[in-house]
């Protein structure tokens, strides 16, 4: 065996515990992902308005968001393998219960709870790919996390409609509870960690001086809170789009047919990206990938503003066009930008770095939501996509800005 094959770390799919957390991971985020379009219906045919449904997925994303500051405090308390397996439970359980009732008000419980769940699933899903590899390997490890939750989300959120239609709601209920299947990989990725965190212990101190800190210096924390800040800002410029596309497409587009391939695109084509760009942003660096994504977004965006023109005519190439070029960013920019808040911190502060641009992403989605369906009733879709574009346009900037890497 050579030296270079000595050196060679092996592919992030076979590092220790990678394999568990992809398993956890798809079937976490595929019984969240099963329900976003089924539970407002599920509330609809209990007697809901359009407003009351509308909250249901609103409240899911609030609690999520609220919960997540508080993750990296509870990972630290309690330990990975009980946090983990807590959140899996609180998102994995409650939609069993749906079929008890189909009121409002139980549905928006359902919903709170399986939010906190969610809320611990994403900050320490990301916190644990971090740890499992090492640093030159985040992006790749990213990418494949990323591929681990796009593909339930490829499969199910198009099928999930229509398996209620045909089988029943119970059906999907019953795949919401997907979740409880990763629990038993938990403690499994605990022992890894803590496995790993005592090799770590025993090795000598690298002589660097750490850029950022937790040791209570306000300058050090606003440092921390500057090199966390610009990722959070760059990513929730795209997933303002990408929310409000996967939100408001049916209603933009005149072609169901065209609007079901514009979907496809979209997150088949984020998927592809997010997996793809991992190893380059290793090889070359995150930054370089940054400015480049911005402008395909906005010129995905403004695509799709012209193919809506007319609401009774769409065009249908346009449009997929369009959609696919802010598939590629959302998808891109959703791994560099993790790989950079990573890069930016301690290992013992990637729990902070992940909350926060989990925070990023939901609050962008949510944004996307609320601000492009405020627009569209006043003035149309055509300039509501353009104030998205406009919006993803001013997070270029900051593509240009780097920071220092931070060493352990």
């Amino acid at each position: 065996m050579t030296q270079n094959s000595l050196d060679t770390p092996p592919p992030v799919w076979r590092a220790p515990g990678m394999p568990a957390l992809l398993v956890l991971t798809a079937a976490g985020f595929g019984g969240f992902v099963v329900l976003i379009p089924v539970a407002p219906l599920w509330a609809i045919q209990g007697g809901a308005t359009e407003a009351g449904s509308g909250l249901v997925n609103g409240l899911l994303l609030l609690v999520t968001v609220m919960t997540q500051p508080f993750v990296p405090r509870l990972l630290d308390h309690f330990g990975t393998g009980r946090v983990l397996a807590a959140g899996l439970a609180l998102l994995g359980a409650p939609p069993l219960l749906l079929l008890l009732s189909d009121q409002l008000a139980w549905i928006l419980t359902i919903s709170a709870v399986r939010g906190v769940g969610f809320g611990i699933l994403t900050v320490t899903g990301s916190t644990v790919v971090a740890n499992l590899v090492d640093r030159a390997q985040h992006g790749a490890a990213v990418g494949i996390y990323g591929a681990a939750i796009a593909i339930p989300q490829i499969l199910l959120v198009p099928t999930a409609t229509l398996l209620a239609d045909s089988v029943g709601f119970w059906a999907v209920f019953a795949l919401g509870a997907l979740p409880l299947l990763g629990i038993s990989s938990a403690p499994r990725l605990a022992r890894i960690l803590r496995g790993q965190a005592a090799e770590r212990d025993l090795l000598p101190p690298t002589g660097s001086t750490p850029i950022v800190s937790t040791d209570g210096g306000r300058s050090r924390r606003r440092m921390l809170a500057i090199s966390l800040l610009r990722p959070m800002m760059l990513l929730s410029g795209v997933t303002l789009a990408g929310g409000a596309l996967l939100t408001f497409a049916p209603q933009m587009s005149s072609s169901p047919a065209a609007t079901a391939g514009a979907l496809a695109l979209l997150t088949l084509s984020a998927a592809v990206t997010r997996w793809a760009i991992g190893g380059l942003s290793d090889r070359y660096g995150a930054h370089r990938f940054l400015w480049p994504l911005v402008v395909i977004s906005v010129a995905g965006l403004l695509a799709i503003a012209q193919a809506v023109q007319s609401p009774d005519a769409t065009g249908i190439l346009l449009f997929l066009v369009g959609m696919t070029l802010v598939g590629i960013a959302y998808g891109g920019l959703q791994n560099l930008t993790l790989v950079i808040s990573l890069a930016a911190v301690q290992r013992k502060q990637y729990g902070t770095a992940s909350a926060v641009w989990n925070i990023g992403f939901d609050l962008g989605t949510a944004l996307g939501s609320v601000l492009v369906g405020t627009l569209a009733t006043a003035f149309g879709f055509p300039p509501a996509v353009l104030v998205a574009a406009a919006i993803s346009l001013l997070t270029l900037p900051l593509a240009f800005m780097r920071r220092p890497k931070v060493t352990d």
